[in-house]
């Protein structure tokens, strides 16, 4: 069958897309798991642990950056910083292979809840790693609804010495999906409601290729000619290094790890 793998699992595209043709938010049952790992089981009942990727899903798609972006955003996984319904955010990165990757850096920013952007501090801005399962969670608000879109969440993934992916995450069963010529459906969220707020999850895919680790391999030189930067060290807010003969002034207290040299890092570093 087309909607199966060549090992006759239900594919998980396939559960999203009959949950979504049936105006459904997607099943309860894939929330909070690496839900890329998962197939649906033999008997068409329980979800079982699989080792790779076999259920073709592709690497997540890249949507625009708009014009509300801020370099520099604060180390932080929660941001309470104003009225609205509570809402978190939790999944996993993964690779090619459907092995997650930890020391992502993952970078949101979203509207308030009357659909504005804090344009000259930092609310409902922040960034975060992913653990060493390849975990991560955001605390924030529904964003709010302004003209000309749907409700959505900004997001900067970067694997570590890895190209920067920049898409949106979006809502189910939004009146405004179906005007909103950027939305697209392959972005959607499982979101269902908690008791403390609603509960939304995304599994990220980037297009790394992982053969037989996990975590790829940066080619970046750690130590570049006449640079100080060196990975390894525990840098704080206000340090001073140089990379590649320009100068960098540390955002955010950090260890340094290859792949996060000072150019690829506006989160962590600024040219100073």
């Amino acid at each position: 069958m087309e909607n199966e793998t060549s090992t006759g699992h239900v594919t998980r595209k396939t559960v999203l897309k009959a949950a979504l043709a049936a105006g459904m938010a997607a099943p309860v049952a894939l929330m909070g798991v690496p839900a890329l790992a998962r197939t649906m089981g033999g008997s068409g009942g329980d979800l079982a642990l699989t080792p790779t990727c076999d259920d073709g899903d592709d690497p997540t798609i890249p949507q625009m950056e708009g014009p509300y972006f801020k370099p520099n955003s604060p180390l932080r996984s929660s941001m309470p910083d104003g009225p609205g319904p509570r809402l978190t955010v939790s999944g996993y990165v993964f690779g090619r292979s459907c092995l997650p990757i930890s020391g992502v850096l993952l970078d949101f920013w979203q509207a308030d809840n009357n659909g504005a952007y804090d344009n000259t501090g930092f609310k409902f801005r922040g960034h975060q790693f992913t653990g060493a399962d390849g975990s991560y969670k955001l605390t924030a608000i529904v964003p709010g609804l302004y003209p000309g879109r749907t409700r959505h969440i900004h997001v900067k993934v970067q694997a570590p010495g890895r190209p920067i992916l920049t898409t949106q995450l979006y809502f189910p069963n939004e009146p405004r999906n179906n005007t909103d010529s950027i939305y697209d459906p392959r972005l959607l969220m499982n979101v269902r409601d908690g008791s403390g707020g609603r509960e939304a999850a995304f599994d990220f895919v980037l297009d790394v290729k992982q053969n037989p680790s996990p975590t790829p391999t940066s080619t970046a030189t750690s130590n570049p000619p006449g640079g100080t930067w060196a990975a390894g060290t525990a840098y704080t807010a206000g340090a001073r290094v140089t990379y590649g003969g320009v100068g960098y002034v540390c955002l955010q207290a950090h260890t340094a790890t290859v792949g996060w040299e000072p150019p690829n890092v506006p989160a962590l570093w600024r040219v100073g």
